[in-house]
């Protein structure tokens, strides 16, 4: 776990209380682990490599492979954001027989994180003052840092519906896969027949 100076919770509730289709006792199903909740999926093929062009697309990505430091570092991590959320929302197109599927609830899931993210930028926009400056910048770096994790978690999902090893990232910018669930609002209901866990 990183250190972070931010107050961004990610609040999931009307994506988890989705019903998913899940595995019924298949001894070639996979485990999909999300904040709060698991469940075990088989995934259909147009779902595999789906799930393989979006880790591979996502990987090359300049804010999943470089941190911030300056004005412009944010700028391209910002336009980085834009890139992936346009090509998210092209495979929820791609995607609409499968709505109920476990990639299309991780890729719900990077595309709310998006969101999520920007509204807090703009909620916690800098005024004035070079100390308020310094203050916010500390506070959007955090907050960046904290949905990269986010993504990244997501894609090692991602690459177990696809059955590879997420590529190219550099060993000091990946997260290992345990959820940071101080980080995320706990849902109050779990749909389908998810399973409530603690990772």
């Amino acid at each position: 776990m990183k250190n972070r100076k931010t107050d961004l919770k990610f609040n999931f509730q009307s994506i988890l209380s989705k019903r998913v289709k899940q595995a019924k006792d298949s001894l070639d199903s996979i485990t999909i682990n999300l904040p709060f909740v698991s469940f075990s999926i088989k995934p259909e093929n147009k779902e595999k490599l789906a799930a393989k062009e979006i880790v591979i697309r996502l990987v090359d990505k300049r804010v999943l492979n470089a941190f911030e430091c300056c004005d412009d570092c944010i700028k391209k991590s910002l336009s980085s954001l834009q890139e992936i959320r346009s090509l998210l929302v092209d495979k929820q197109v791609e995607l609409m027989d499968y709505t109920d599927s476990a990639l299309y609830i991780l890729i719900e899931l990077i595309l709310e994180s998006i969101r999520q993210f920007f509204t807090y930028v703009e909620r916690n926009k800098i005024k004035s003052g070079f100390d308020r400056i310094f203050e916010k910048r500390e506070i959007y770096l955090g907050a960046l840092e904290l949905l990269r994790s986010h993504i990244y978690r997501c894609l090692i999902q991602m690459s177990h519906i696809a059955s590879i090893e997420i590529p190219k990232i550099s060993n000091h910018m990946r997260y290992d896969e345990k959820w940071e669930l101080i980080y995320y609002k706990e849902p109050g209901y779990l749909g389908g027949d998810m399973t409530h866990n603690s990772r």
